[in-house]
């Protein structure tokens, strides 16, 4: 196992090395640039030109990207064009907030679209399972923002039960040294941050965790049903086994295998940045933050943003055939 594991951090090298190559022809074939998206109506030629020679933009293409690579290679991620602060700032920033809303929204869909899966699949053709199969259509079907908006009129305007935005109160006094609110709360005891955090939280983690619950869900019932009528699990009915150790380890473990490589994948999607979830609550995450910096032609944020996606999707899918090995014994990591 930890040679595969160890295989893997070498494997992400070149892909790294790969994406940040596309990324950064990808983004200097765009029309405009950053000297343009920030001047605007001013972007008069000679202060283009200033722009950008002050951000090197005006050398040759692989010296840019040679530039880019060495300090990429030191930990150096560059300056931000629109608010010249350090990119390697901003990310630290930025991150904890989508990891909160990533974990909650996905809790919601785990939690939920798991047992009801399961309970649809056990009730196959009754009307749980016809009404889980129609819910999970319909949460598919529902854009993010469209959810997100009617979330906010009803629960935060209509009701007042909710917050509308944000990822506190704008009086809130709370410390916050790790950036993690949650996390922040519990540490310095603070259990008015802690309601307040929680409830900030709830509406943007629905409207997020809306899609990967019904996706959860019909995988469920999918891997369930195929399972549930296999031989061993008649075997141990045979053997007058109770139905919940039957459901519990023999139906739902070896059901959980496509269950799981569902849930990597939502999360690594999740945790790449929710630019719809994040700019309708004002969440200030990796998702506005890269919004931001398209609309700006901001270089060194998108290179920054993209190849910290492509990590944390190559370590969620390792974490993922982690988890196969340890559900079923017959996969063996090599």
């Amino acid at each position: 196992m930890l040679k595969f594991i160890v295989r893997r951090l070498i494997q992400l090298i070149p892909i790294l090395i790969g994406l940040s190559i596309l990324v950064f022809l990808w983004i200097r074939t765009l029309p405009g640039g950053p000297a343009e998206a920030l001047l605007g109506e001013r972007a008069t030629p000679e202060a283009v030109a200033r722009v950008r020679e002050l951000y090197g933009l005006d050398r040759p293409v692989w010296q840019q990207y040679g530039s880019y690579l060495e300090s990429v290679v030191k930990l150096d991620l560059g300056q931000s064009v629109v608010s010249r602060r350090p990119v390697a700032t901003e990310l630290r920033e930025r991150f904890p907030a989508t990891i909160e809303l990533t974990i909650a929204a996905m809790i919601f869909a785990v939690g939920i679209g798991i047992p009801l899966g399961f309970l649809a699949a056990k009730r196959y053709q009754g009307p749980i399972d016809q009404l889980s199969v129609a819910g999970s259509l319909i949460g598919v079907a529902i854009p993010v923002f469209f959810l997100g908006l009617v979330l906010k009129y009803v629960f935060a305007v209509k009701l007042g039960w909710l917050p509308t935005s944000g990822r506190s109160d704008a009086t809130s006094t709370a410390l916050h040294p790790t950036g993690f609110y949650l996390l922040d709360a519990v540490i310095t005891n603070d259990r008015v941050a802690l309601v307040d955090t929680v409830r900030h939280l709830i509406l943007p983690a629905i409207a997020l965790g809306t899609i990967p619950l019904a996706i959860i869900t019909r995988i469920t019932r999918a891997a369930v049903l195929d399972v549930v009528n296999e031989d061993y699990v008649r075997t141990a009915h045979a053997k007058g086994m109770e139905p919940n150790v039957v459901d519990r380890r023999h139906i739902l473990k070896n059901a959980m295998l496509p269950v799981v490589t569902i849930i990597g994948l939502q999360t690594g999607l999740l945790l790449s940045g929710a630019i719809l979830t994040e700019t309708v609550f004002a969440w200030g995450g990796m998702g506005s933050w890269m919004y931001q910096a398209i609309n700006f032609r901001d270089y060194a944020v998108l290179q920054a943003g993209i190849l910290f996606i492509a990590i944390v999707f190559v370590l969620v899918n390792l974490m993922v055939d982690i988890t196969y090995a340890r559900l079923d014994p017959r996969i063996r990591v090599r």
